[in-house]
């Protein structure tokens, strides 16, 4: 029978990899939440603010550490301001933690190519591996923690040390990834995993013996906590708002009104596991498949080290965590998604070549397909890039009632929202921006002289307007 050499396996990750890569410039950043981040980024580097970001000028994002931020905000020095600088050092962040999966993987005696493969082709892994969000941070850092932890406990010596304090830096990246949640995940994984291997008692004086609990909490907290408290000091309430709203009232509270920074997420208890399903298409219905095809080698997996069982409860850790919030979104599963990939190729067989090949080819056919769709008019329904194609820098733009993020960030940050306080009657020329209904009420009220000049897919318009004398003349084109 067919078996897949190296070769093929390194084809298909690249595909995968070079695909996702080329991507990145293609589309704008959309609404809301690339084009929030990206904006995010931008201000960062135009301030020189890299203690705090912030979300809008002098106004402080306290939703999410900074390190995703960092990410972006270090593209815009690497690489100008783009879209593929502030996406690019989240596809590394991918890349890295599929790195780390693919070592993990050969030091077990498992196939490093296979992992890397099916890492690379799984849908939320490979979207977030491209975006500019704050998951593939995280990801990246409880990586590094679980294999850490996993190889400080299988380890002897100096090696067990030395992978118990690559667990902890990996926590401390997490806390500045996207906070103490990193410390929830990696908890629900490794606690219940010593109580299964070696008791309930036994969990905790392996957890003394194997792991350099004391150092490594003092290293964990040397690289994080100083950010947490510069923080607070600068701007005071941060950490009330970000440890007990986004840690606690985010999650147990459906449609938490105390979001400062968008909308809350109100879905059904449970939804979670709905995520998992779509989000790691296609190895989420593969998986279920060669456990029951494999029961043999799961059987043998988990005698060798319980690595099955730590896998799993990887993997299931999200929606664990998640199961009774209301306020997720499905990019809340993906800290799991490196599990499934060694859990795949924990069960792969060398004679599983044509279903396999077949199943990796899924993703990057579905993201050629997705940029086509994006490129031919969908992107631009949701950014206001191609607005901002048809203005002067030279002339200032008022956006009328809401002001998107993609405004602020293809602006630079000069297209401002109208207030009372802008004198439209003493400019020579300015643009207008918005709806066509608020645009229509404003010019008629004020008299304004305006001319369309460009309808966006997105709906909003731009209007090309000068001093205060009344006319109609916008009025007239909309109407005809």
């Amino acid at each position: 029978m067919k078996t897949l050499s190296n070769k093929q396996l390194w084809m298909l990750l690249a595909i995968a990899l070079i695909l996702r890569l080329i991507s990145l410039a293609t589309y704008p950043l959309m609404d809301t939440t690339e084009a929030r981040y990206g904006e995010m980024a931008r201000l960062m580097v135009e301030t020189g603010n890299w203690l705090t970001p912030q979300f809008d000028y002098g106004v402080p994002f306290w939703g999410k550490p900074p390190l995703f931020t960092w990410m972006s905000a270090y593209g815009i020095e690497l690489f100008g301001l783009s879209e593929f600088a502030v996406r690019a050092p989240h596809w590394l962040a991918g890349v890295a933690t599929i790195g780390l999966m693919s070592f993990m993987a050969h030091r077990l005696g498992y196939s490093a190519l296979v992992t890397a493969v099916v890492l690379a082709t799984c849908g939320i892994f490979s979207i977030a591996s491209g975006a500019v969000m704050t998951d593939m941070a995280l990801t990246l850092a409880m990586t590094m923690a679980m294999l850490g932890f996993y190889l400080a406990w299988r380890e002897q010596g100096t090696q067990q040390r030395l992978w118990g304090y690559v667990g902890f830096v990996g926590l401390a990246i997490g806390l500045l990834a996207k906070g103490p949640i990193v410390l929830v995940l990696v908890g629900l994984t490794v606690m219940p995993w010593l109580m299964l291997q070696h008791g309930p008692v036994g969990a905790f004086k392996v957890l003394w013996q194997r792991f350099p609990l004391l150092s490594g909490t003092a290293l964990m907290l040397a690289i994080a906590l100083p950010w947490y408290v510069l923080a607070e000091r600068a701007t005071p309430g941060f950490l009330d708002y970000f440890l007990v709203g986004e840690h606690f009232k985010r999650f147990v509270v459906s449609g938490w009104d105390g979001d400062l920074y968008g909308t809350a997420h109100d879905r059904p208890r449970g939804m979670i596991w709905w995520y998992w399903l779509q989000a790691a298409f296609p190895w989420s219905l593969v998986l279920p498949v060669l456990l029951w095809l494999r029961r043999a080698k799961v059987k043998q997996a988990q005698q060798d080290n319980g690595l099955f069982s730590f896998l799993l409860l990887w993997m299931l850790s999200p929606m664990v965590l998640f199961t009774m919030a209301g306020n997720i979104l499905p990019a809340y599963v993906l800290p799991g998604v490196p599990a499934l990939a060694l859990l795949v190729a924990l069960l792969y067989d060398k004679y599983d070549a044509k279903w396999f090949s077949g199943v990796a080819l899924v993703l990057p056919i579905l993201l050629m397909i997705m940029m086509l769709v994006l490129n031919m008019g969908k992107a631009d329904s949701r950014s206001d890039r191609i607005v901002f194609e048809h203005v002067q820098e030279d002339i200032p733009a008022y956006y009328v009632a809401h002001r998107p993020f993609s405004g602020q960030f293809y602006s630079q940050g000069h297209a401002k929202l109208l207030t009372d306080e802008v004198p439209l009657e003493a400019l020579d020329n300015y643009y207008l921006i918005g709806k066509s209904d608020r645009l229509r009420e404003l010019v008629q009220q004020q008299a304004l002289s305006c001319t369309q000049v460009f309808i966006a897919p997105s709906g909003r318009q731009l209007l090309s307007c000068h001093g205060a004398n009344a006319s109609v003349a916008w009025y007239h084109n909309f109407n005809h």
